[in-house]
């Protein structure tokens, strides 16, 4: 039965798996949580750490040490996906991957060649490990600087390393990183960026650094991309807040409103402005192939790419010296609308069954689309209704512009028969 689920099936099988099981662990009697968990809270919990949002019904840190280390266990294995996890386990214990699994990891990465899936699995958890090690030790230092001692810095550095290289967001603290020194924002920020740009840029960059080989399209787009959104989000975030942020803050905010989660400021003394940019961030995301959600950074520089086009008079997309093709245009503005719909749909849900006000439900709804993990401090408000709608949309969110390719794309179909051309005014 399960050698007949094309990829996309076993993707949503595999997270499925993953969330009931993170849930199971959750509510067994040596996971502890101040005031009791119940069954949904467990069940969204689990379902916000598998998708790498941060999201949260209850408080992390009323967790005690066995619950904290399941949750980092569903966040590390949600991030790295349990496709790319089961094909890198193959590759170190027989030396190589089957044609099957390096086309379903390609499919699932959505900017993979085929060719090159087996040079890629082979440094995905090194690239994990080495990165998320190198943030344990900076971060370990940060909370040592802040008056912990050594065993707590440590734990506190390995917790939020690996949270932060997932982009998941979640946080020991009540007030997350607020009042923190600026080398764990630094750190935390730097991490996130990393894990946002997507295994295929950082192997890229590896091997540009190796042999100096050249970066493909999709990276140039990628760290284009990335480094646009970081720079214009952390000035236009500061000229809203007139100041009142310091730019350690907004570089902070710009960067882990993308997908993160964390935050360095109470939000909800954010400007409408403010809210309004920080929404926009966390709608369009990281990048593919990444630890984060949204509609993806590539999205969204081949909608302004195809829009520029058409204002200029151009029946073509080029970039760089390269053709877009209509197909990955159709698609992007396709993500698009996709996504739009849904957060509409999760709105109006939130809007009918909850007591709450219009931005705080956007917010609320893009952020788990997004998985993101911000809040405007309405998710521990939830209902019962309103609980299971956010765990849909950080599912959906985390499956994102990859299901979606892989539905349309595991049976193409061509017409056979040209039609002729119509033309709409």
């Amino acid at each position: 039965m399960i050698k007949r689920l094309n990829a996309w099936q076993y993707l949503v099988l595999s997270f499925t798996v993953l969330i009931l099981l993170g849930t199971f662990l959750l509510s067994l009697p040596l996971v502890k949580h101040e005031g009791g968990l119940a069954f949904t809270d467990a069940l969204f919990t689990a379902t916000s750490a598998v998708c790498v949002t941060g999201l949260t019904t209850v408080r992390t840190s009323g967790f005690n040490l066995a619950g904290q280390l399941i949750l980092l266990l569903l966040m590390q294995l949600g991030a790295i996906g349990i496709m790319t996890l089961t094909s890198s386990f193959l590759l170190a214990v027989r030396g190589k991957v089957g044609l099957r699994q390096r086309f379903s990891f390609s499919s699932l990465q959505d900017n993979y060649e085929l060719r090159d899936a087996h040079g890629i699995l082979a440094s995905i958890v090194k690239i994990t490990v080495g990165i998320e090690l190198v943030g344990f030790a900076l971060l370990s230092v940060g909370f040592w600087w802040e008056g912990f001692g050594i065993r707590r810095a440590l734990y506190e550095g390995f917790f939020h390393a690996i949270s932060a290289f997932c982009n998941a967001g979640f946080s020991t603290f009540d007030e997350s990183l607020i009042n923190s020194n600026a080398l764990i924002k630094y750190t935390v920020g730097i991490l996130i960026i990393m894990g946002g740009l997507g295994y295929f840029v950082i192997y890229e960059m590896m091997e540009r650094y190796k042999s100096g080989r050249r970066f493909s399209l999709h990276s140039k787009v990628v760290l284009i991309t990335s480094g646009f959104l970081v720079v214009v989000g952390m000035f236009l975030l500061y000229l809203f807040e007139r100041g009142s942020m310091s730019m350690t803050d907004c570089f902070f905010q710009s960067v882990t409103t993308r997908t993160a989660g964390f935050n360095s400021v109470d939000l909800t003394g954010i400007s409408y402005a403010g809210i309004f940019l920080l929404t926009i961030l966390m709608f369009i995301g990281a990048s593919p192939g990444s630890t984060g959600g949204g509609i993806k950074t590539t999205t969204f520089f081949v909608i302004v790419a195809s829009i520029f086009s058409v204002l200029k008079g151009r029946t073509s997309v080029v970039v760089f010296k390269r053709s877009i093709p209509l197909k990955m245009i159709l698609k992007s503005f396709a993500t698009a609308l996709v996504y739009i719909a849904i957060i509409a749909i999760g709105a109006i849900l939130l809007l009918q069954d909850e007591r709450i006000e219009f931005e705080s439900a956007i917010f609320e709804v893009v952020s788990a689309m997004g998985t993101v993990g911000l809040s405007l401090g309405i998710t521990p408000q939830l209902s019962e209704f309103g609980k299971i709608v956010v765990i849909f949309l950080m599912f959906i969110g985390r499956l994102g512009p990859a299901s979606f390719a892989m539905a349309t794309l595991t049976k193409q179909k061509e017409l056979k028969i040209k039609y002729p051309e119509g033309m709409l005014y």
